[in-house]
């Protein structure tokens, strides 16, 4: 992925609010008609980017199960990027406090 290709007219600065770590996990995503398994490839507290050949478009909410820590977390998001036949990256609605305590404890550094 590019970083040209997420956004535009905005310098990564500007898109990014939390600083990306490299986690490759199999996250479990449901979005009513768009339900599977995909990789991710990076994850953040703000959210992740996950290849799969699903095509799910922008603006999708889906509900992400995520394995961290020997648990489970199980976040929303919605898709803010879509390559279709490749991947989403998707951003987290808000965090539920347990859950950004397990990914602030479990998530490598970036």
């Amino acid at each position: 992925m590019i970083e040209e290709d997420l956004a535009e007219d905005h310098s990564p600065d500007e898109r990014r609010h939390y600083d990306r770590s490299r986690l490759l996990v199999d996250v479990s995503f449901d979005g009513g008609d768009a339900t599977g398994v995909a990789s991710t490839q990076d994850i953040s507290l703000g959210g992740l980017y996950m290849n799969t050949q699903t095509e799910i478009p922008i603006g999708k909410t889906l509900a992400l199960r995520i394995p961290l820590g020997g648990r489970h977390v199980v976040i929303k998001a919605d898709v803010i990027y879509s390559n279709p036949g490749h991947g989403v990256g998707v951003r987290f609605h808000r965090l539920p406090d347990e859950a950004r305590e397990i990914m602030e404890r479990e998530l490598p550094a970036p």
